[in-house]
């Protein structure tokens, strides 16, 4: 069975609508939950999760109500926190990730801390048992990737191609994905540009997919109530379930 890992912004429209969306994608085919931690500077996103980051902040997101949301989904729903490093260093790594471990937190995805930096924290991570998903792209060597991945947790997220997330762009993943298989044995998820168009080719030799912008751009449908942005995230959830495992 092939994992599908959803990520959507915290707090965007209000806390409340987050914990109800989150709980609802749980029972629609999602095995991870991404909580996107709200950032001025969201580098590696595109321009949908950019705005939902943006409106987020707007409508008064503050770091504790990623806490608050925490507490009533993590317990029922594999959960990662997807954020910048800044989010997450200005509230002490050494508070922190006890912290997140207890509210039942599984890690942390953070594009901007490089692998060489990451490693200040490797002993944190593990001491609190939670994993600090490595990225790898197309770009990466072979000597690169044999690097990142060899004490990979949980999942390696690969960017399928150079950029931002959001874009249709595509590549030819097979080479990457053996290079990556050659060096380890932990499971590789494919991100960046995944939709339901796109999951089903993208997911092929992979051990699952990763989606974002496809659920932010329901989210941000202004004509549309909060029950029906939640009913088309996990309608959207199940039939890209179905896609990369048939």
């Amino acid at each position: 069975m092939k994992n599908l890992v959803a990520y959507i912004t915290s707090g965007y429209p209000e806390k409340s609508f987050t914990i109800d969306l989150a709980l609802s994608l749980g029972e629609s085919g999602v095995d991870t939950l991404e909580l996107g931690v709200p950032f001025s500077d969201p580098v590696a996103d595109g321009p949908l999760i950019e705005k939902a980051n943006h409106k987020s902040l707007e409508l008064g997101f503050k770091f504790k109500h990623l806490l608050e949301i925490s507490k009533e989904v993590a317990p029922k729903i594999d959960t990662l926190w997807m954020g910048y490093f800044n989010s997450f260093y200005q509230q002490d790594m050494q508070t922190l990730l006890p912290l997140a471990s207890s509210l039942g937190l599984n890690g942390f995805i953070i594009p901007d801390l490089p692998h060489e930096e990451a490693k200040a924290y490797v002993k944190l991570f593990q001491a609190n048992n939670m994993a600090n998903i490595s990225f790898v792209a197309p770009t990466d060597s072979d000597i690169r990737i044999k690097e990142v991945v060899s004490d990979a947790q949980k999942f390696i997220y690969m960017v399928a191609y150079t950029g931002i997330t959001g874009s249709g762009l595509s590549e030819d993943l097979q080479p990457f994905l053996r290079s990556i298989k050659k060096h380890s044995d932990t499971p590789a998820y494919v991100g960046f540009g995944v939709n339901q168009k796109t999951a089903k080719d993208k997911v092929k030799g992979a051990d699952g997919v990763i989606v974002g912008s496809a659920f932010i751009d329901i989210l941000l449908r202004d004509t549309y109530s909060y029950k029906q942005k939640i009913t088309a995230c996990s309608e959207l959830a199940t039939i890209i379930k179905n896609e990369i495992n048939s």
